[in-house]
């Protein structure tokens, strides 16, 4: 998986398209990232001993990582991620400008 916590990513597809945000989380094993304002759905929680209350809930869920793509840090436009070795170790490449993502 090409994107990582931290990140900054635009959703390319879906009822967020072109919308930019900052992963929170990535889920490697199911192939999803948890977008910062992306996503948002509501749940509806009956009441417990750690939340008294209960109500209706608000927090972004995990969209596919298909569906979002890595915004270049030079250009701030999307792009690809590709990889190169730069002093014996792996690092991250946007396609676009080449510039290196950390």
């Amino acid at each position: 998986m090409h994107i990582k916590k931290g990140d900054k990513v635009i959703v390319i597809t879906g009822k967020d398209k072109g919308k930019t945000g900052t992963v929170i989380e990535a889920l490697p094993k199911r192939d999803r990232v948890v977008v910062e304002g992306v996503n948002i759905v509501k749940k509806h929680q009956k009441p417990t001993q750690m939340n008294p209350e209960g109500g209706i809930t608000e927090f972004e869920a995990a969209i596919h990582v298909s569906n979002v793509m890595l915004l270049d840090p030079k250009t701030n436009k999307p792009t690809r991620v590709g990889t190169k070795i730069e002093d014996g170790k792996k690092v991250r490449v946007a396609k676009k400008s080449g510039e290196i993502i950390k």
